[in-house]
């Protein structure tokens, strides 16, 4: 299995079975290691709603004929501009040719903007637990820190995707608590250095999880990393 980072909070998971394109943020991702219009893939993977995170998901998913799999109301949502959909909702999970998804608690938002100002309800956040050829991926989305991420690990996680950019999601600080309670093989940090506001350093991030006893592989984007 082989994941790649794309930049922001989009990975390319490729499994013997499958490639699985998570949080699709290319076009107007000043991080994005590739355009959204090179990308094929065989199914999406969406958190939740804010256009950070399904901003080519649409696009993709109608180019592709790739289901998107995330939220019921999400996927009405999209189901509604023409894609295939799975909906799920946290806790629900549904097996596929390549393994299970499960859908999990993340404490987040999950909307989309109209014009004049007006925001969609899309659903609850939540992160992706990813079961393929044995091996065992957690993608957390948006999310604060949460005790039951300890229940999360309990599935014997092979990586996780944390955020770290603070302001929108858990910092650094916050993440390291995650590490704790998840206890990955190995976690790779995402949603950070996109804009000035969640400017974080990685290696530092890195550094401080290895003093706790957690292996941390930062990625720049277009950097692949073999599970």
């Amino acid at each position: 299995m082989r994941l790649t980072y794309l930049g922001h909070s989009c990975f390319l998971l490729e499994t013997a079975r499958a490639r699985l394109l998570l949080d699709p943020f290319l076009t107007g991702n000043p991080s994005a290691s590739c355009r959204a219009e090179d990308l094929t893939c065989d199914y999406i993977l969406c958190s939740h709603g804010h256009d950070d995170h399904i901003g080519d998901a649409v696009a993709i998913a109608r180019r592709c004929q790739a289901p998107i799999i995330c939220n019921y109301e999400l996927g009405e949502f999209f189901a509604a501009q023409g894609a295939k959909t799975e909906g799920l909702n946290p806790g629900g999970g549904v097996d596929f040719p390549f393994g299970r998804v499960k859908l999990t608690l993340a404490h987040h938002s999950s909307s989309a903007g109209e014009p004049g100002g007006k925001n969609t309800c899309l659903g609850v956040a939540a992160g992706l637990l990813i079961h393929s050829g044995g091996k065992v991926v957690y993608h957390a989305g948006d999310t604060a820190l949460f005790l039951d991420m300890a229940l999360i690990g309990r599935a014997g996680l092979d990586a996780a995707l944390l955020p770290i950019g603070d302001r929108f999601t858990m910092g650094p600080a916050d993440a390291l608590e995650a590490l704790d309670l998840l206890r990955p093989k190995v976690a790779v940090p995402m949603h950070y250095n996109t804009w000035p506001p969640i400017a974080q350093d990685p290696r530092r991030f890195a550094a401080e999880a290895a003093e706790r006893g957690h292996r941390v592989a930062p990625l720049a984007p277009g950097a692949s990393l073999e599970l």
